[in-house]
């Protein structure tokens, strides 16, 4: 008798929010506007460490969502289907962010980050992943 393979609910994503960090390069997060009070979302890097999740602005204090998150420091994280919001905790301690693009050169490499982050002032702490 022929068995027939069973089909996952597309409701039903594999694996947890930090499995898919784990697995993944980039995720999306979504920010309030500081001005519209509009969802805006865009495609980030991150570094995972244990249970706390780095996220550093490609344009440092500069970067528009980062600001939004000073603002309103409600964020959600989507990990390719799986999400969850969280508190954002903005870094400006410049050993704190030292540390933090150290991270982020040992996963992406130190000439990407050359590449893509033009100002390398704040980073933000997502913890509690």
């Amino acid at each position: 008798m022929k068995q027939i393979p069973q089909r996952r609910s597309a409701r039903t994503p594999k694996g947890s929010l930090k499995e898919r960090l784990a697995r993944y390069r980039q995720i999306k997060i979504s920010v309030i506007g500081r001005k519209s009070g509009r969802t805006i979302s865009i495609p980030v890097w991150f570094v995972l460490e244990g249970n706390k999740l780095y996220l550093l602005p490609v344009q440092g204090s500069d970067t528009q969502w980062y600001k939004n998150v000073l603002q309103n420091p409600t964020i959600r994280i989507d990990a390719r289907g799986v999400g969850e919001e969280f508190r954002a905790v903005p870094l400006a301690d410049a050993k704190a962010v030292k540390s933090v693009v150290e991270k982020f050169r040992q996963k992406y490499g130190a000439n990407d980050v050359k590449k893509y982050y033009s100002k390398l002032d704040v980073a933000l702490l997502i913890g509690a992943i």
